[in-house]
């Protein structure tokens, strides 16, 4: 399905004004990457080389992102480590684990909840490699959903799925029959599901829907417990000819619509260019009250990094600070080099 005409489906159902869903308590667990299609690589088990259509011998442990409700109504990824049963594939198991009153709702974190109906049950998840599908087959279970929450399933099953290595396109199937739109609202679903979709959708002031374009941004959102963690936001905004940049600036400007979510940036900062050469994405910044030797935050730093390679599709994020790379943020990673995409986002701690 064309982004334009979710777009449509989107505006007649009044769902532009989503809140955000996010997850997480390390804000990150381990460093590792246009449109909005998944930098891949971004939620893969790191001591073994599985991707969604895998088997594992039981017993052996894996982290996977969920995507998940808080308990502002918002979705956001929630990395979590599951034991997977004799054959049990990753993405299968990721999505069992997103079932509401389901088996593992006692491994979900603290303020967070399941979006897929309760009673649904995964029937298989087929893998076509050379068209980076991820194919989803439901029981009926699952077309019984409040519809209020029908966007809200069809991004969380999306992003979940394009989360995992090699998938970049879903389908959704019910009772072994390929859905063209979902059950209670008819949101169409008859193209492949990509991250084009968005997430948390929502609409930078006065912007005109024809001659729009959508940036995913991150800001930061904490758990009942006070533990900060990430929160996607697929922006639309006024189109413009450096996309990249236009995220930034949208990052700059902070949260709208007086969601429940803290901005990363303060509007001091400036962005000045962001080009792209050779799978790096170079962001120059302007920092006026930045001075040498000072730590910079890590937060704005790394929402730096999940943004443009979220935006562009780019590995690596070399970022300029008054045009020079030789700072630290707090957490002492340096950034004279160019620095990756983590692989996992909003990891709680067991």
């Amino acid at each position: 399905m064309t982004y334009n005409r979710l777009l449509r489906r989107a505006a007649l159902a009044g769902v532009l004004a989503l809140p955000i869903l996010t997850t997480g308590c390390g804000l990150f667990s381990q460093p590792a990457s246009e449109s909005i299609d998944p930098p891949q690589n971004s939620t893969q088990n790191v001591d073994a080389d599985l991707n969604a259509g895998q088997t594992v011998t039981e017993g052996d442990q894996s982290q996977m992102t969920l995507y998940l409700k808080d308990r502002n109504g918002l979705l956001a990824p929630v990395t979590v480590m599951a034991t997977l049963g004799p054959d049990e594939k990753l993405g299968q198991k990721a999505l069992e684990m997103m079932v509401e009153g389901g088996a593992y709702e006692s491994e979900i974190p603290d303020g967070f909840e399941a979006v897929l109906p309760k009673g649904t049950t995964v029937k298989g998840l087929n893998i076509v490699p050379d068209q980076k599908l991820a194919v989803v087959d439901f029981t009926k279970s699952f077309a019984d959903y409040n519809v209020s929450d029908e966007r809200k399933i069809v991004e969380a099953i999306t992003w979940t799925l394009t989360s995992l290595e090699g998938v970049q396109n879903v389908e959704i199937d019910l009772e072994g029959q390929k859905l063209s739109e979902m059950p209670q609202d008819g949101l169409p679903i008859d193209d492949q599901l990509t991250r084009a979709v968005g997430i948390n959708l929502e609409a930078a002031d006065n912007v005109d829907y024809s001659q729009s374009t959508p940036v995913t941004i991150y800001f930061s959102a904490v758990t009942p417990d006070n533990v900060q963690y990430y929160v996607p936001v697929t922006r639309l905004v006024t189109r413009s000819n450096n996309k990249a940049k236009t995220a930034i600036e949208q990052l700059i400007s902070g949260p709208l619509n007086d969601l429940p979510l803290k901005a990363v940036m303060t509007p001091d900062v400036l962005v000045k260019n962001v080009t792209k050469k050779n799978d790096v994405v170079t962001v120059e910044l302007q920092d006026d009250s930045y001075q040498q030797g000072q730590q910079e935050p890590a937060e704005m730093l790394q929402a730096v990094v999940l943004a443009l390679t979220e935006n562009t599709g780019m590995s690596k994020v070399q970022i300029k600070l008054n045009g020079k790379t030789d700072f630290v943020d707090t957490n002492n990673q340096s950034y004279s080099e160019p620095v990756s995409r983590p692989e996992h986002v909003n990891a709680f701690k067991s």
